[in-house]
């Protein structure tokens, strides 16, 4: 109700409806149905997944946000023109693999500016202006002021925007991203995720495993381009972008690393792998920049 205020005092023209109950399989349709396009800005994955199942079903945009500690990501997860987010996450990461903004923190001014982003996307599609983000993910680091795009493809074997969709109406997505092993694990406290497992490997660390000849699969998930700049020995590409449709091509039982250019696009290529199954897997921190910086200088940091 103090947003719906809030909302007035600038605008005493609009219509603003709160809802005053949490969104839910039992009431996600009925709240989303009579509006033309869906913002989320969730902060859970069990939400984020039933916020993208509700508007395929309902053949709505999904305009997506996402922030955590300098970063942030936007999209529009439309399945009429583009992916969805299932296309890009087919499964949630296990409990613990992605810490929460409690226990990570994150830049007091990401929300806004991950917000402002959203709510332009949103005014676009509403007026059919300009080239939204479908199809494209876009990439904010506030720590380098850097924007990046990866681009983004329908996934064949999409569970529920697919040719042959197995989700078909609303399911239990707390239990079907965990919460319930993590509430009891937590003691009842429902967070995203805890620090858990750690997931990530320094550059210096990986350096020594090469260097001590260990096998492991190096993968790169920058787009084509981005080799010209830079590139480790070795490594295969597999653009983030693509990864979901070419997980067949991985050897779950092989160690592999994953890697972009800070680390960020990488640390969503490990959520994807993870939750295919892969667990022989780590994030190179920092990306190729902090290989630039650690191991070999010769490489630009870009």
């Amino acid at each position: 109700e103090s947003a719906r205020a809030r909302l007035l005092d600038l605008n005493p023209d609009i219509q603003v409806d709160a809802f005053n109950e949490p969104f839910t399989s039992a009431n996600a349709m009925r709240i989303a149905e009579p509006f033309d396009i869906l913002v989320d800005g969730t902060d859970n994955f069990p939400t984020r997944y039933l916020s993208n199942d509700v508007c395929v079903l309902l053949g709505k945009p999904n305009v997506y946000g996402s922030i955590f500690r300098f970063d942030g990501q936007a999209s529009v997860f439309y399945a009429k023109e583009g992916p969805c987010y299932r296309c890009l996450f087919p499964e949630p990461p296990p409990p613990g693999l992605v810490p929460s903004c409690a226990d990570a923190g994150v830049l007091g001014v990401l929300p806004g500016t991950i917000g402002t982003i959203q709510a332009t996307e949103a005014i676009k599609m509403l007026l059919g202006i300009g080239s939204p983000l479908v199809g494209r993910l876009l990439l904010y680091n506030a720590l380098d002021m850097t924007f990046e795009y990866v681009k983004l493809k329908k996934n064949p074997n999409c569970k529920i925007c697919g040719p042959h969709p197995e989700v078909t109406g609303l399911i239990d997505y707390d239990a079907f991203c965990g919460v319930p092993a993590l509430r009891q694990a937590q003691g009842g406290v429902h967070e995203e995720g805890s620090a858990g497992r750690d997931w990530d490997i320094t550059a210096t660390d990986l350096a020594a495993k090469i260097g001590r000849g260990e096998k492991l699969r190096l993968i790169d998930v920058r787009e084509p381009h981005e080799l010209e700049i830079s590139y480790i020995a070795g490594a295969e590409l597999f653009p983030l972008g693509e990864l979901a449709s070419r997980l067949p091509e991985l050897d779950s039982a092989q160690e592999m690393v994953v890697f972009c250019k800070t680390g960020t696009r990488s640390r969503r290529a490990l959520e994807m792998l993870v939750s295919a199954g892969f667990r022989k897997v780590k994030n190179l921190r920092g990306g190729i920049n902090a290989w630039a910086e650690e191991v070999d200088k010769s490489l630009p940091v870009y």
